[in-house]
């Protein structure tokens, strides 16, 4: 289960990573399996669109079962399927790194989290920081 604790922390973790490595101004979303929003911090100076933008890589990474990297490489492969999940989603899909599910030691899915800021490649670096540092396992693909 994703707590709000457990997603203070993650959010708290993962901007950290970003101060330290000196990446633009982050917003973090975190999301429980159900895709509920449980936490979403932006930063100051993020752009006006970015929580949904974190929104849509954490929800799509949900909706199918991989991290937003495996979901642009699907979208390399298979821009027509991607386009129509992103369709039925309502728009709720950013395929492009930075939305990263989060797991427990078992492999189960407690819910996901999606960094929008810097490059696509930053963001999920520092999405993995977050859920690393409470203990949880962080799937990309």
């Amino acid at each position: 289960m994703m707590d709000l604790e457990t997603a203070r922390g993650i959010v708290a973790a993962a901007r950290a990573h970003g101060r330290d490595a000196g990446l633009k101004p982050l917003t973090v979303v975190v999301l429980d399996a159900g895709g509920h929003l449980v936490a979403a911090e932006r930063e100051d100076g993020s752009s006006i669109g970015r929580v949904q933008v974190g929104v849509g890589k954490a929800y799509g990474a949900l909706a199918l079962g991989m991290g937003s990297r495996g979901i642009m490489a699907r979208a390399e492969q298979q821009a027509y399927f991607v386009s129509s999940v992103t369709s039925a989603l309502g728009g709720a899909l950013v395929p492009v790194p930075g939305g990263v599910l989060v797991t427990d030691d078992t492999g189960a899915v407690l819910g996901a989290v999606g960094v929008t800021g810097d490059t696509s490649d930053h963001d999920e670096e520092a999405a993995v920081a977050g859920i690393t540092a409470v203990g949880l396992r962080a799937r990309v693909d």
